[in-house]
């Protein structure tokens, strides 16, 4: 049996320069759960991020935006967690893939960092336990490894941004699968939608 998701995380930078960027889009999900869940996402300086509990399909959950940058986001993930004891376990985090393309997403239980300096930053800040669920929202990869910074701190195109947004439809509606547990079910539901 597999421990309940009680927080969800999604990624990004802080601050309106950043909004609506590719690095954002787990941010982006997070804030579109928040929406459907009729709860409001408030700056809490002890957590370092946006926060807020919600219900959604029948599971009490916490919600979290960290408002450091995107290499601390350890810092305010590992703070929630300490705060209501919530393990790795229990937390799926949202983050930006630049391994799949626009209008793919996929549900991940634990594995590596990938360089993404989000991931990298929470693994050591929640004890060196990778067994978190992730959501991986596909942003497509520049090409080259030395545009990689610049692409993800940069706007998608219109048709990205819609395959996006379809992507993070998709995982909300794919979510209370993977909250009762059903963790097969939840990861086929979204892994057989694409909207590339």
């Amino acid at each position: 049996m597999t421990a309940p998701i009680k927080l969800i995380v999604g990624l990004g930078n802080p601050g309106t320069d950043y909004r609506g960027t590719r690095h954002n889009a787990g941010a982006t999900f997070v804030e579109e759960l928040a929406r459907q869940c009729n709860t409001g996402l408030q700056p809490d300086s002890k957590f370092f991020g946006l926060c807020g509990r919600g219900n959604f399909s029948g599971h009490d959950l916490r919600l979290l935006i960290p408002t450091t940058f995107m290499n601390r986001s350890g810092q305010a993930v590992s703070a929630i967690a300490r705060f209501y004891k919530i393990a790795p376990e229990e937390i799926l985090i949202a983050h930006d893939e630049l391994d799949f393309p626009p209008g793919i997403a996929k549900f991940k239980r634990g594995g590596g960092h990938g360089g993404h300096n989000g991931l990298r930053d929470i693994v050591p800040a929640l004890g060196n336990n990778k067994n978190f669920y992730r959501l991986r929202i596909g942003i497509g990869h520049p090409g080259h490894a030395s545009k990689v910074s610049g692409y993800v701190l940069s706007t998608p195109s219109q048709v990205d941004r819609t395959r996006i947004e379809d992507c993070i439809d998709q995982a909300i509606d794919a979510l209370p699968l993977l909250l009762r547990g059903d963790e097969e079910k939840a990861m086929s539901q979204l892994h057989s939608f694409s909207a590339a």
